[in-house]
């Protein structure tokens, strides 16, 4: 699959940046989910499975692009949702009005049961409940879901020094390490808090040229700042990309950010991985709004 690659102009620089644009890949479906339930979906039709079901939050892209998957392929789809107050707010969230109106049936769970989601005794719960599924963890991350993103990277990207993207359950992280050449630097950008990814990441990778940057959460999952906001309006009115709040507009300030702090070497050749996620800036911008905050400029 032949995707898009756009190069970043940057003033008085000799780096040299580029954007591989996954998000084009699909309107719904688009970049590293499309990439995670690939081979999934192709699983759960070889198995026979009728439902599928996985776990997200109120802007989860994963809930979202799996529940319009499920949907176009055939599959019910059910999304188990952490937060039980989202119950009474599904046609306030954009991202799981979206996922009904797909025919996604949500189950809502305290934070606290959520943290259990991945205990047999509660997966055997769902399973009295809904009947038999095909199980998709959270953000789509398991051994199918990195062999996908293996396939963002080609033989023709070699010529790159560094290969930069954002980071949510380490999925995508790790094929893109697996895919990379032993010359590439893999660099991280978590957009959660804390340094428990690599043990995550480490589960999927052997090769150990890659990092992890956790300057640049911006306080956490979901969390932005009038900065981050600036600079997302900034970089869309001078290159017409939406990057959106959660990852993608976090791991381009970060790359930005290191480059004007000259941590790449110079002449380096860089290709950040614009991973999609675009469907949650509706709604972060209601967000935005209830607080009387600065809100994300998009194609509305």
């Amino acid at each position: 699959m032949d995707v898009l690659t756009q190069e970043i102009s940057l003033e008085n620089s000799s780096i040299k940046l580029f954007i591989r644009r996954e998000d084009l890949i699909h309107p719904f479906v688009s970049g590293n989910k499309f990439r995670k339930l690939k081979y999934n979906l192709e699983q759960a039709q070889k198995e026979k499975h009728c439902s599928l079901l996985t776990f997200g939050g109120a802007f989860s892209n994963h809930i979202a692009a799996t529940a319009f998957a499920g949907k176009k392929i055939g599959f019910e789809t059910i999304g188990v949702i952490r937060g039980e107050e989202l119950a009474a707010k599904i046609q306030e969230n954009p991202t799981l009005k979206f996922a009904k109106e797909c025919g996604m049936k949500f189950e809502f769970v305290s934070r606290e049961k959520y943290k259990t989601k991945d205990s047999k005794e509660f997966i055997s719960e769902l399973a009295q409940k809904f009947g038999s599924f095909y199980l998709i963890p959270e953000g789509g991350t398991n051994d199918l879901a990195v062999k996908g993103c293996e396939e963002i990277l080609t033989d023709r990207d070699s010529d790159y020094d560094f290969i930069c993207c954002s980071i949510g359950t380490g999925g995508t992280i790790a094929g893109l390490i697996n895919r990379s050449f032993s010359h590439q630097k893999v660099l991280g950008f978590p957009s959660l808090k804390g340094d428990f990814l690599k043990e995550d990441i480490c589960k999927f990778v052997t090769n150990t040229n890659w990092d992890i940057n956790s300057k640049y959460h911006f306080g956490g999952y979901a969390k932005v700042s009038d900065e981050l906001i600036f600079f997302m309006n900034n970089f869309y009115s001078k290159y017409k990309i939406l990057l959106d709040p959660i990852y993608t507009g976090k791991l381009v300030f970060g790359v930005i950010d290191l480059i004007s702090k000259n941590y790449f070497p110079l002449h380096s050749k860089i290709l950040i991985i614009h991973t999609g996620g675009v469907q949650g800036i509706a709604g972060m911008n209601l967000k935005l709004k209830s607080k009387n905050l600065q809100t994300i400029l998009n194609n509305d």
